[in-house]
């Protein structure tokens, strides 16, 4: 019921990309990504619903084709199956949701 962020593993998607899973249940699953200034999320699509919240720092993120430099407070969609990426333009945090959650995050 209650998740702490100390419990969280990290999990280092690619250099200066660290995930931490911060809770999932049966239908949506939140995840906190730490981003170094440089690091690339290469275009990519899954079968989720995602949508992210800017913590801190800036980011460019393209969804379908359409490209918005993003700062703290900002949030973005990425609906199933279509493609998208992002750019840290500094040292970034973003928190995103997952629905469903996915399985490839609760396995690391």
């Amino acid at each position: 019921m209650f998740y702490r962020l100390v419990d969280a593993p990290s999990v280092e998607m690619v250099p200066g990309l660290i995930r931490r899973t911060l809770v999932s249940g049966k239908a949506l699953m939140i995840c906190r990504f730490d981003l170094e200034s440089g690091v690339q999320i290469p275009e990519h699509s899954h079968p989720h619903d995602q949508a992210g919240y800017v913590v801190s720092g800036r980011i460019q993120i393209t969804i379908d084709g359409n490209s918005l430099e993003l700062g703290p407070g900002d949030s973005y969609c990425a609906p199933p199956g279509v493609l998208h990426s992002a750019r840290a333009l500094e040292a970034t945090v973003v928190v995103d949701t997952f629905s469903p959650p996915r399985e490839d995050y609760l396995s690391q």
